[in-house]
């Protein structure tokens, strides 16, 4: 998986096995895996992008780890960082204060944050505008309605949505929902993908096929 310590402009293609960059954004301290996709205005910081996910406009990400097969809608954000609201301000000065010639850095924020991360599993669904807070953590298969504030744990194929997120329905039944965590097939080769690409387009199919009970 490559790793960006720092990204500029001036890469754009069709989708590869090498991740596919729009111009602009902004990367630090990232690694994004193969079949990856991260579209205009997206930021990156501390993050990890697993196989075939994608970010389409405006995401940012912070101190996030994202499964294989993500389909993160523009606008979203994933880890948004916190201010020490504990102090007797909020603002930057307090902990950046190098770029206002006030002293030395204050690491100790950063290591907050970093001890924080947002965990998103496989084959998650983010949709337009939804936040996802610091810590918390969205299972396999899970869908986060758009606009939703998540502050709790998603359990694995279930429906949130609202302000804070609530439980809408699950995606599956239990028992359906095991048989496909089962097959752990978002860990299948890309040639067994193309292989099987028919049975991904029906439940029943797929079912049969690869997870029979």
């Amino acid at each position: 998986m490559p790793y960006f310590d720092s990204y500029g402009p001036d890469r754009s293609s069709d989708l590869c096995p090498e991740p596919t960059l729009h111009d602009p954004v902004s990367i630090t301290d990232s690694e994004l895996g193969s079949w990856t996709e991260v579209r205009r205005e997206s930021r990156l910081n501390h993050s990890v992008i697993d196989d075939y996910t994608y970010l389409m406009e405006r995401v940012q990400a912070d101190y996030t780890t994202i499964g294989k097969f993500g389909s993160i809608a523009s606008d979203a954000r994933l880890g948004p960082t916190n201010h020490p609201i504990d102090r007797p301000s909020a603002h930057h000065f307090t902990y950046r204060s190098e770029r206002y010639d006030l002293g030395e850095e204050d690491d100790s924020i950063f290591e907050r944050r970093a001890g924080q991360r947002v965990s998103v599993g496989h084959d998650v669904w983010i949709g337009h505008g939804a936040i996802v807070l610091p810590g918390v953590a969205v299972g396999n298969g899970a869908v986060v309605g758009a606009g939703a504030v998540v502050a709790e744990d998603v359990d694995p194929y279930t429906v949130v949505a609202g302000v804070p997120a609530e439980r809408v329905r699950r995606r599956f039944s239990p028992e359906t929902a095991a048989r496909i965590e089962a097959t752990e097939w978002w860990e299948w080769s890309h040639s067994t993908l193309a292989e099987r690409l028919e049975s991904f387009r029906d439940l029943e199919s797929f079912l049969d096929r690869y997870a029979p009970e």
